[in-house]
């Protein structure tokens, strides 16, 4: 695909411009609610420019022609509702975009192609909703390699609906893989595999799901292409297991789906991060539009016919344009039918502020000096919700990026433990330190396939055998001074200078500094008391040990650059504890790297989300209130924030304007940095800062 100038919106398609869109979920009994004038008005008055709306698949909201399509009974008749669906949509400028899912179909059709459906052990169809209440037909799930999801319907459906409506663009709903041992995917996996399907998905190999997924969804998008090439096709991607360079392969954008589910409970509702870094993984390819973020309204799919509590829905919602995303909001209904009006309300302001941001955002692209090495695990998580927590400003770099991506666009590179290194990768990462770049490693390194050696260790300063201790308990990070004369401080130990000892627990890979010109930063003050006994009177709590030669912190200077080593995972103890000492040290470890040169900073404040971006001349900085016991109940302002502005590829013109609120800031200008004073936060701001270039 050809990337566009993102300045020239004449020559851009629809779907490369800004976009904030609504889907209101149907059930096919409220069809006859559907007014497709007063409902095309209500998108625009709640700030819509696009629509999602049903079309086919398990339903067809049209009288479709392709056999073992059923229809949506309660289609009115002597009119074609979803034509005059779009021609509302049409007339008012909201692009219609079709939805179609394929993942299911009813019980009528599994008894005459029950070919196509999936089959569980010992042969059984997979049942949806078999115990629900009323009178529902079941829905059964369909094979991703069958005639249903292929030639046999999904195929001459889209064809069919293209070619009689003026539809702008296609999204698929649940298009994922379902455990099948149908006879086609016992086959596909013999051809591909040349043994045996397993009984489990748990067995199988680790590729084949994201195989069929490619194969069926590639498929679907050269139907949509050879019929109306102008029509995008939107697919989902998924934060933790999705190769995204592949998937935009078969695909124009990217949606992803951050749910806040808060009928999982308070102990397991998603992490406050999971919108912010969900965008920021879908922007890592580039040259593409800007991905979707779809939130549904509602706190759980369990209590779909009611809201998120509003503070908690805005600030959800707030992430995703503020981390460059555009907005999908996902209804339960029309508005006419949502009995809870505090969503509409929700939806319209968040998408209003949107819309004041649109042109400025539109082709801005992110000022970050911090890069993650993206393994979608734990420990990726773990540095990503420090940044997030500590104000950091970030890009995501994919595995599948490793080959091409510039390192020395970032100062500093983040590598969690767990990240996989290729020889190629490992010499990139020489290369990029020994020029002036800067890196923070934590955990267990990498070994050599073939010798089984650590490698790296010599980047970071690292001599002879390396050791994985057993688990510690009742142990601690001691901040070192040996290194440190006068009045200068261990850099690790900023705002943490009344104590010498964090917290510290899990493995440490015991090591050593290749010589004394690596500075030991911290040492391991192992565990004074097996668990059991950690409280048992002082005398046998005292510490055994008070200080080892055991690094927990070694810096290096290699060529131009430095690297800083945590031999233990402190992404770990950030996930487990969220104690501020971890998030502290974490954060020192970054304004080391740094050289506490970060272009923009800002008053640490509880909740508080930055990000950062450019356009033209112009800086945009976006501020996410997020403070309080989630779920948020309530708004709790930030006040008297302090936004610093250091010179980097422009010097700061000495003004700011809050772009939202439509008002000028309070600036002053301190030598080459910039401070702006924000009075107050309620849930998003964004703020432009002039450059002189």
């Amino acid at each position: 695909m050809k990337t566009p100038n993102p300045n020239d919106k004449e020559q851009r398609p629809w779907w490369q411009q800004p976009l904030r869109i609504i889907q209101p979920n149907m059930q096919v009994k409220d069809t006859g609610k559907i007014d497709p004038e007063r409902l095309a008005d209500q998108m625009l008055e709640m700030g819509a420019n696009a629509m999602v709306f049903n079309v086919g698949g398990i339903y067809a909201w049209y009288r479709s022609d392709v056999a073992f399509h059923v229809h949506n009974e309660y289609l009115p008749r002597g009119s074609d509702l979803l034509r005059d669906m779009i021609r509302s949509c049409h007339q008012r400028g909201i692009r219609f975009i079709a939805r179609f899912d394929f993942s299911k179909a009813e019980d009528s059709v599994y008894l005459q192609k029950p070919q196509w459906f999936v089959r569980r052990e010992g042969g059984q169809p997979d049942i949806i909703g078999a115990t629900r209440p009323g009178a529902w037909p079941l829905l059964m799930s369909t094979c991703i390699n069958g005639g249903y999801r292929n030639e046999e319907l999904a195929v001459p459906v889209i064809r069919e609906a293209l070619e009689r409506y003026e539809i702008d663009g296609v999204f698929f709903n649940a298009p994922g893989y379902v455990f099948c041992q149908c006879s086609k995917c016992q086959k596909k996996y013999k051809d591909i595999y040349g043994t045996a399907l397993p009984e489990t998905s748990a067995e199988m190999a680790s590729d084949f799901a994201a195989r069929c997924f490619d194969d069926n969804l590639g498929r679907m998008y050269e139907v949509i292409k050879a019929v109306r090439p102008e029509v995008p096709m939107i697919l989902y991607y998924n934060l933790h297991r999705d190769n995204l360079e592949k998937r935009v392969s078969i695909t124009d954008m990217l949606c992803t789906e951050p749910q806040d589910v808060l009928s999982l409970g308070h102990t397991r509702i998603p992490e406050f991060w999971q919108p912010a870094l969900s965008i920021k993984v879908g922007r890592s390819v580039p040259g593409r539009p800007d991905p979707f973020g779809i939130v549904h309204s509602c706190p759980g799919m369990d209590w779909r016919h009611t809201g998120l509590p509003p503070a908690e829905y805005r600030f959800w919602l707030s992430q995703i344009p503020a981390n460059g995303g555009q907005l999908w909001h996902s209804l339960t209904g029309i508005p006419d039918t949502i009995t809870d009006k505090r969503i509409l309300r929700t939806v319209t302001e968040v998408n209003r502020d949107a819309a004041k941001l649109a042109a400025y955002m539109d082709g801005a692209k992110p000022m970050n000096q911090v890069a993650i090495m993206w393994s979608a695990n734990r420990s990726a998580e773990g540095l990503a919700e420090a940044l997030i927590h500590k104000h950091i400003p970030f890009d995501v770099i994919l595995p599948e990026q490793m080959a091409s991506v510039n390192l020395h666009l970032y100062p500093v590179v983040l590598l969690p433990e767990g990240f996989a290194y290729s020889s190629d990768f490992a010499e990139l990462l020489h290369d990029y330190v020994s020029q002036g770049g800067r890196i923070i490693a934590e955990g267990e390194l990498p070994k050599d396939e073939n010798t089984n050696e650590y490698v790296l260790t010599d980047l970071f300063g690292i001599s002879g055998e390396m050791q994985e201790s057993e688990d510690l308990v009742a142990s601690y990070l001691r901040f070192e001074q040996r290194n440190f004369t006068g009045e200068e401080v261990n850099p690790l130990q900023q705002k943490l200078q009344e104590t010498e000892l964090i917290p510290h627990r899990g493995r440490v890979i015991y090591c050593q500094p290749i010589d004394a010109e690596v500075q030991v930063l911290a040492t391991l003050v192992p565990p004074f008391s097996p668990l059991e006994s950690v409280g048992a009177p002082p005398e046998r709590a005292s510490l055994a040990v008070k200080q080892t030669e055991l690094p927990l912190a070694l810096l290096r200077t290699y060529g131009a650059g430095k690297t800083l080593y945590f031999p233990f995972s402190l992404s770990s103890l950030i996930q487990e504890f969220k104690l501020e000492d971890h998030f502290r040290l974490f954060a020192n470890a970054v304004d080391l790297q740094l050289n506490d040169r970060a272009l923009v900073s800002i008053t640490e404040a509880p909740g508080l989300q930055l990000t950062v971006f450019r356009k033209d001349h112009n800086l945009l900085i976006h501020l996410v209130n997020g403070a309080g016991r989630r779920p948020l109940s309530s708004v709790l302002p930030l006040h008297d924030m302090v936004i610093t502005v250091r010179s980097g590829e422009g010097s700061p013109a000495g003004e700011a304007e809050a772009l939202m609120a439509g008002v000028h800031l309070k600036t002053e200008m301190i030598g080459s940095e910039l401070k702006i004073n924000v009075p107050t936060l309620d849930v998003w701001e964004c703020i432009r800062v002039p450059l002189l270039i």
